[in-house]
């Protein structure tokens, strides 16, 4: 008998494999529920899913585990994402602007 967790996933990921929308929809699952809280996908396009993150500092620490994650990625979505654009969410940015 199969583990209801392994099977769960499998159901996931071949729902995932069948959406136009699956990098997006499966960045929460590729992520992780701790960096799936801070962060949200915003787009796919052209093989690029953009992640909206809340400061530099999130962006540097994903951009290191970027390969992990585009690794992932090929077990949940049909359509390749060759890479992740992660990108500070506005309120940051205008804060920044703000202090300087």
């Amino acid at each position: 008998m199969e583990p209801i967790a392994a099977t769960l996933e499998k159901v996931v990921a071949d729902c995932l494999r069948h959406s136009t929308d699956g990098p997006v929809l499966a960045w929460p699952v590729v992520c992780g529920s701790q960096v799936a809280m801070r962060t949200s996908a915003l787009s796919f396009r052209s093989g690029v899913l953009s992640v909206e993150v809340p400061d530099r500092g999130w962006s540097r620490e994903l951009t290191y585990l970027a390969p992990r994650y585009l690794a992932a990625m090929e077990k949940y979505s049909a359509i390749p994402v060759e890479r992740i654009e992660f990108t500070v969410a506005r309120s940051e940015c205008q804060n920044d602007k703000g202090q300087k």
